[in-house]
């Protein structure tokens, strides 16, 4: 592993320690959110519809009423209307109709698997053979599951109601048309001598976390309730949860559990509200927790999508002008990540001309949800692609091209803002120097690509408080669930500041009444700001220790100074002081010590990796082996570098699998064919080699360790690297995913040349 360090000297800061919850979770006894029960607690069941797109013209529950052990049904009737406008959830925008639609159905289904009525029964055999006895006339209506069919006229609107921005009062499956804009289009191409255009489709794809969806929710007589859930964010459950259900806010508290896996799918609600509604009508605990065939039909997959791109550049390299045509899947609600694509795409680059058109497109399939860097890696298939064809016509090696135009401190983002310090050229340089780029790929079939990437990063609001306790140690408290060890993370950044080892150090995720309000647990915001918070509440922890020295001392605070794990006072005669000494004395001095902060975090870094894949392409079967591949990125100040690495071989793997594997598949009914992980194929350590990681490290100037996220970039560049591999390896240019071994041979088939070669496969 190659690190490249900033001068900056740390003690505990970007060592390798043990995490604190490893013994929990290999022992088995760490609780995740299926694994809580209470006396008396239900088992609650959904019914899913059966078709994509339908109008529902009634359901009769009353047979299943009538099943012993049944002991209520709810279903859109039994939620209350939700304004049609977009509002303010905590700090969420949403529309709550079209949530609460989502979570259960009300007039018509959208998608195959939505929901339609929830049972809650003693067991939860029961529950299941309840939902055969609920009777549902549906009117099966066409679905419409691409974009192209959605932007049709005259294609069957999914949603009768929606309106865009630009329509007016025209009904449309298009939810909103962004638009980003700089410079003279027509300029930039005159000036460019080659110019490549192309059209690239990306399959929905699902993040693939291991642990399905739970829910236990208990709603108390005195209108109190609680929800014990795998979430990426307490604080959004209870507010989601609050506008489904029509309760306060205030009277929900949500215990995260230890979550399984999460990559933006588990940042909204399905089975929580339901659980509420249902604990709510019977007045007993219930829980509900999904099939794996539920996580697939009925969850938030990320978008497929549909990129049109034309960019051209002069004879040595120079990017003159870009033109970008991008249309993203919504699923049967708008929210697809389109913007975040458009504000991502062509971010690496920096020229003076651009357009770039985003359409948000509701179709009949699952309300998408976040995915590790949303909309990101489709759009980075199509850009990082054509540049890699421009480089191939100007004679120049493709890292050469990426350096020649990147970004670097002073650039215009697409969006507007210039970059502040980043990392971007670092990451390509890293590459280029690494021993994998420089390596000899010999042998038929097999090709070297690369391609980069970026994610903006989010910061947005956190909670902490450090406790500093009677024998020495400390707890810090905060409100990110974690799934990615952000809890080591904030024990780490605490033993820093507080000179303390890190094994003193006990770290906790609260509960939403027990910690300030923070937010979600993605945008790669937790080790910038909630580390932010708990840097700046141990800083407080220390301040409050130098007002007790000082008093002990009987000195004024300001000529106390701590500084590793010590206190010390100006002038002669009064030895220094350990945390752990001092903290003896708390009782007499002033009582307990909390640090607390709260920060709504600004001074967000961009994030940037670079990626280098070796292919070799099966002739017979035309299978695609990785045979090596090594990321580069940009991580800021690594906190804990064991973590992020994993978090760039976790990207980088799940970006390979969206490259070969993933995708959804529908029938011409609009059914998921492959609602199973036997059939959705994702990577297995067998598909991939032992990926290598370079950390470059561009201090973010603003956060005080320097901290850039890194949960997310790392899985931006594998499709296009991939794709890009391919190419070197058999002359084939891809443009759609997954380039799975039929499409390869179809892509193969049609240039000829390669196909050729091998026609027995054909055969």
């Amino acid at each position: 592993m190659a690190e490249a360090t900033s001068n900056r000297k740390f003690r505990v800061i970007g060592t390798r320690p043990i995490r604190h919850d490893g013994v929990d979770k290999v022992t088995g006894r760490a609780k995740y959110g299926a694994d809580y029960s209470f006396p008396g607690m239900l088992h609650g069941k959904v019914l899913r519809s059966p078709h994509a797109h339908a109008v529902i013209k009634s359901i009769k529950v009353d047979k299943a009423l009538k099943l012993p052990g049944v002991k209520a049904i709810i279903t859109a009737d039994d939620l209350p209307e939700a304004p049609n406008k977009m509002q303010q959830a905590g700090e969420m925008a949403i529309n709550p109709s079209h949530l609460s639609r989502n979570i259960l159905a009300r007039g018509k289904v959208l998608y195959d698997g939505h929901a339609i009525a929830a049972v809650a029964a003693t067991s939860p055999h029961i529950a299941e053979e309840a939902l055969k006895l609920i009777e549902v006339d549906y009117e099966v209506l066409p679905p419409v599951m691409t974009v192209e069919a959605a932007m049709k006229p005259g294609a069957p609107i999914l949603i009768p109601d929606l309106r865009n921005n630009e329509e007016g009062d025209k009904q449309t499956n298009v939810a909103q048309h962004m638009q980003f804009k700089r410079g003279d289009l027509d300029k930039g191409f005159k000036a460019a001598d080659y110019v490549v255009e192309r059209e690239f489709k990306t399959a929905m794809v699902h993040q693939g976390y291991i642990e399905p969806h739970n829910a236990v929710a208990i709603y108390n007589n005195d209108g109190q309730a609680t929800i014990y859930c795998s979430t990426q964010g307490a604080f959004d459950v209870r507010s989601l949860s609050a506008q489904v259900v029509g309760v306060e806010p205030g009277k929900i508290k949500v215990v995260p559990a230890e979550i399984g896996g999460g990559f933006g799918g588990k940042t909204t609600v399905y089975l929580e509200p339901l659980a509420l509604a249902l604990s709510k009508k019977t007045g007993k605990p219930v829980k509900l927790v999904m099939t794996r065939s539920e996580v697939l039909r009925a969850s938030g997959p990320t978008s497929g999508s549909t990129i049109k791109i034309k960019m051209g550049c002069t004879k040595d390299g120079k990017i003159t002008a870009a033109q970008v045509w991008m249309a993203y899947e919504a699923g049967g609600f708008p929210g697809s990540p389109v913007v975040a694509g458009a504000m991502c795409i062509l971010a690496p680059y920096d020229f003076e001309n651009l357009l770039i058109d985003a359409y948000d497109v509701v179709v009949n399939r699952p309300k998408t949800a976040a995915y590790r860097a949303p909309g990101a890696t489709n759009a980075a298939m199509a850009s990082e692609t054509v540049l890699d064809e421009l480089a191939e016509k100007c004679g120049i090696d493709p890292l050469d091209m990426r350096i020649k135009n990147g970004v670097k401190e002073g650039s215009a983002h697409p969006a507007g803002p210039p970059y502040k310090r980043i990392g971007y050229i670092q990451t390509c340089e890293a590459i280029k120097n690494s021993p994998h780029y420089k390596s000899k790929l010999e042998g038929p079939n097999r090709g070297r690509g690369v391609a980069t990437g970026f994610w903006f990063n989010a910061g947005m609001q956190s909670s902490a408080t450090v406790n500093i306790h009677a024998d020495g140690s400390a707890s810090v408290v905060t409100g990110s669930p974690d799934i990615g060890g952000s809890r080591v993370s904030m024990a780490m950044i605490t033993a820093e500041v507080l000179g303390l080892e890190v094994t003193d150090v006990r770290p906790l995720t609260a509960d939403t009444d027990s910690i300030g309000h923070t937010d979600v647990t993605g945008g790669s915001r937790v080790t910038f700001a909630t580390g932010m918070a708990v840097y700046e509440a141990a800083q407080d922890a220390v301040r409050q220790l130098r007002e007790r020295a000082a008093k002990l001392w009987e000195r004024k605070v300001e000529d106390v100074e701590m500084k590793d794990g010590k206190l010390t006072a100006k002038g002669n005669g009064v030895p220094p002081m350990s945390v752990k000494e001092i903290a003896s004395k708390l009782g007499r001095t002033g009582g307990p010590i909390t640090g607390r902060a709260s920060v709504n975090a600004r001074g967000v870094g961009a994030a940037f990796a670079a990626t280098c894949v070796d292919v070799e392409v099966d002739p017979e079967t035309f299978k695609v082996q990785i045979l090596r591949c090594t990321v580069a990125q940009d991580a800021g100040k690594a906190i804990h570098p064991s973590y992020v690495e994993g978090q760039m071989q976790g990207g980088t793997a799940q970006g390979i699998g969206w490259a070969l594997n993933e995708e959804y598949i529908y029938d011409d009914k609009g059914i998921l064919r492959n609602s199973g992980l036997l059939d959705y194929r994702m990577p297995t350590c067998l598909d991939l080699p032992m990926i290598e990681t370079i950390i470059v490290e561009e201090p973010n100037p603003g956060h005080p360790l320097g901290v850039r996220g890194v949960g997310e970039v790392s899985i931006v560049p594998p499709p296009a690297a991939v794709a890009n591999a391919i190419y070197r390896a058999i002359g084939v240019r891809m443009t759609e995913l997954p380039m799975s071994p039929p499409r390869l041979l179809k892509a193969s088939l049609k240039r000829g040349g390669a196909a050729d070669a091998h026609s027995a496969a054909a055969d």
